[in-house]
């Protein structure tokens, strides 16, 4: 039989009682780098979900340390890089690497997983506008303050750092490919802070040379951003095979908008997980009956599954999803 194939975006995580147990020994930095705990992490929801793609356990922001930004996770606050950008002279020190050597760690894993799965392995990085907020904000941020006043006071400067970003993330999702992964995804998680305009200059130039280092690798690209409804025609211009439509915009619209031609992933809302079954199931009706029987949808949510989700109530939504699109 054929159904809607499911996936979710941390689909391992915090929200797992296995995942927990290890945290309880490793912190995160030491999961990603370790390839036998990164291959454990990946396969928990592979056994406890029956998802129809695994998506390599990382984090996005492993590509700064060999590029000369050390960055430590603190308690409560998330990811901290400890030398942020500020200037063109720190843009100019940034080294350019080889990531089959300075992220080899990430091949390995992929390299084990392939020897253990039995679904496709999904590889993925950051986008150079979400990387570079990062590098430049120290961390997360709210409003992107400091970014956009680079970006409109010295484009020079951000046009340099986010083609560098672009080559490197394309050089490493290459290598993601030749180690194994059977499928990318570009996490353009902060962009949605951009209007249509910005995107366009300061955005879509990096994201198509990106996705153009990637011509001919062999397997689907997909291209995902959060609060990017007003963005979704642009993203598609930039490139990618399956567009990421997120929560906040109805499945249907961002199909309208993202246009023919184009797969689409999405977008149940994460806290749906929370509600009760009956309408939690709705919701993912709702979703499925957006798609009008086309072809080319991915069932996901619109963002991450949230720490604290019920285990059994994202297991009914893989069920649901299949046992309702199922054709003999």
């Amino acid at each position: 039989m054929d159904a809607t194939p499911v996936w979710f975006m941390r689909q391992a995580g915090r929200y797992m009682a296995e995942y927990r147990a290890l945290r309880e020994k490793h912190d995160l930095l030491t999961l990603c780098r370790t390839p036998d705990l990164a291959v454990e992490v990946t396969l928990q929801p592979i056994r406890a979900l029956g998802v129809d793609a695994a998506i390599l356990f990382s984090d996005l922001l492993l590509p700064l340390e060999p590029l000369g930004l050390p960055f430590h996770f603190a308690a409560g606050e998330g990811p901290v890089v400890d030398r942020p950008l500020r200037t063109r002279a720190d843009v100019d020190a940034l080294r350019r690497f080889e990531p089959r050597e300075s992220l080899g760690y990430v091949l390995e894993a992929i390299r084990l997983l392939r020897r253990e799965l039995s679904v496709p392995l999904i590889g993925f990085a950051g986008a150079p506008f979400t990387l570079a907020s990062y590098a430049i904000e120290g961390g997360h941020s709210s409003h992107f303050t400091i970014t956009k006043r680079l970006m409109y006071e010295d484009p020079d400067t951000w046009h340099r750092l986010a083609a560098l970003l672009a080559e490197v993330v394309s050089d490493y999702l290459r290598a993601q490919v030749d180690a194994g992964a059977q499928a990318l995804q570009l996490f353009d998680s902060w962009v949605g802070a951009l209007d249509a305009g910005d995107y366009r200059e300061f955005v879509l130039p990096h994201v198509q040379a990106l996705f153009a280092g990637l011509r001919g690798c062999g397997v689907p690209l997909i291209h995902f951003g959060t609060g990017t409804g007003h963005l979704l025609a642009l993203q598609r211009e930039a490139g990618g095979d399956v567009i990421g439509v997120d929560w906040r915009t109805p499945l249907d619209e961002g199909w309208a908008r993202a246009g023919d031609g184009v797969a689409v992933q999405g977008n149940l809302e994460p806290h749906a997980l929370f509600a009760p079954r009956e309408r939690l199931l709705a919701r993912v009706d709702d979703v499925l009956a957006r798609v009008r029987g086309r072809v080319g949808h991915v069932f996901n949510l619109g963002h991450g599954i949230l720490p604290g989700t019920p285990v059994e109530q994202v297991r009914a939504v893989v069920e649901h999803v299949h046992a309702s699109t199922a054709s003999a």
